[in-house]
């Protein structure tokens, strides 16, 4: 988890592709280690180097965009394989908020395990992100988890859906293992009074 998800604005990078795979998000070949640390680097791989150089056409390659918060893409984006391996890359880039009008489903569920929000919003609604994003260099988004919405300041505000559940986790800043932790007391007392019941009607 990347701490607790507090209201921030940031600058938007604008990914225009729609159906990106979890290979593409993080390719095959830097799966092998076992850590959660260290995939950052190879984000977006083969699309933004060759032969171990920047591709200087690829947003994430570019200034303003190298350290934005918020990816805007399109439809479908975390399809594929479901390799946890994607959004721990994405989050280890800095990038906190994903808005895009779809997502496959695994990917959509890691992402809130890991401390990234994936923000669903109309096709016409990133349309209108993207050509902002045109209009204005370093154009930016502040994301208010806790009233579900974002703004840019110029006029545009629009609400988003997420689970209560999902939203409290990224709030207090806790994985799904962590949310249990929070109960450790009451499962102790439940176990225990259920041994108590097993050895009484032995």
């Amino acid at each position: 988890m990347s701490g607790k998800f507090e209201k921030f604005t940031g600058i938007v990078a604008p990914l225009d592709a729609a159906n990106v795979d979890t290979d593409a998000i993080i390719p095959k070949q830097f799966l092998k280690k076992i850590e959660r640390t260290g995939f950052g680097e190879f984000l977006f791989y083969e699309w933004r180097y060759e032969n171990g150089e920047e591709k200087k056409d690829f947003v994430l390659n570019q200034e303003p965009y190298r350290d934005a918060p918020i990816l805007l893409t399109r439809k479908n984006f975390g399809c594929g394989s479901s390799r946890e391996h994607a959004p721990w890359a994405i989050a280890e880039q800095g990038i906190r908020a994903i808005i895009a009008p779809s997502f496959a489903d695994i990917f959509y569920n890691n992402c809130f395990k890991n401390g990234i929000l994936p923000i669903k919003l109309s096709d016409e609604a990133v349309e209108l992100l993207f050509q902002n994003s045109e209009m204005y260099k370093g154009y930016q988004l502040t994301v208010d988890l806790r009233n579900q919405r974002i703004e840019d300041g110029l006029g545009y505000s629009a609400p988003f859906e997420v689970s209560a559940y999902r939203k409290k986790l990224l709030l207090e800043g806790l994985d799904e293992v962590g949310a249990t932790l929070q109960a450790e007391e009451s499962i102790a007392s439940f176990e225990s009074k259920h041994k108590v019941f097993y050895h009484l009607n032995l």
